[in-house]
């Protein structure tokens, strides 16, 4: 299994990401996940679009939370062309039950827990904990890798500007 070389911490704690890393220009490697009603998508499922994935460790944490909400509120006034997928390794049901309380609409969620076929092909399974690393990944129409952030502290939120300004900049 490759290890990534990314530094991150998780509460200043080292972590090691398994999988490799994914690196802009790149063409972006499909992938399968489980939607909330368990269904397989794969990323070619939004060939022709502009695709923002934001990856987080647990959508029951404050800042997981907050990173979905901030993104469901910015893909309400985003180009039709944008596609924001959530990706982590929550169950599907648990997904589901937050999206449902909170009213997420505006994104797709999708849980890699079952293969972890995303996170090994981009590089964010924490190894220690069997959960995603933080970051974003913005892909554009034809499948190439335009900006990539590894969030270096898990308990921090990601740069939502420049992957914003980077996706919309692709439409």
């Amino acid at each position: 299994m490759n290890k990534n070389n990314k530094k991150v911490t998780f509460a200043g704690n080292p972590m090691t990401l398994l999988g490799n890393e994914v690196k802009t220009e790149t063409t972006a490697l499909n992938f399968t996940a489980l939607n909330q009603g368990l269904a397989p998508v794969q990323l070619s499922d939004f060939d022709g679009k502009v695709k923002i994935l934001s990856i987080f460790p647990s959508i029951d944490t404050s800042v997981c939370s907050a990173q979905t909400h901030r993104f469901n509120k910015e893909a309400s006034s985003l180009d039709k062309n944008i596609q924001i997928i959530t990706l982590s390794n929550d169950l599907p049901f648990a997904l589901g039950r937050f999206c449902g309380a909170e009213g997420i609409t505006n994104l797709v969620t999708l849980s890699d827990h079952k293969e972890l076929d995303f996170g090994l092909k981009y590089g964010f399974v924490v190894e220690e904990l069997r959960l995603l690393a933080r970051g974003i990944v913005v892909i554009d129409k034809n499948n190439k890798v335009k900006h990539v952030e590894y969030v270096s502290e898990m308990t921090e939120e990601p740069n939502y500007e420049v992957a914003l300004k980077v996706a919309k900049s692709l439409v």
